[in-house]
């Protein structure tokens, strides 16, 4: 596993104590909680996790200080996860 599956890893395991954030998270993505386990696997939704973490910063800073991540982590793997062809905002 990288770096930045790793840290979309620990994104969905914050996510999963934030139960409004969470709920907001599987909305957008169309996903039930259920298919979670599977879901991990696909490159586009860890992309997708960094992605939702990455579109509002107060939610981004909750995250990076609930887990003592440098927030420098989360835009790296932002970029790795999103590839060149999608950039995103920074």
């Amino acid at each position: 596993m990288t770096p930045a599956e790793e840290t979309a890893i620990a994104i969905l395991g914050w996510l999963a104590n934030e139960p409004e954030l969470l709920g907001r998270f599987l909305a957008l993505t169309g996903t039930d909680p259920t298919s979670l386990r599977n879901a991990v696997n696909d490159p586009g939704f860890l992309a997708g996790i960094v992605d939702f973490l990455m579109g509002h910063e107060p939610t981004l800073l909750a995250f990076c200080e609930a887990t003592c991540t440098p927030p420098e982590d989360v835009v790296r793997a932002h970029a790795m996860l999103s590839g060149p062809d999608n950039p995103g905002d920074f």
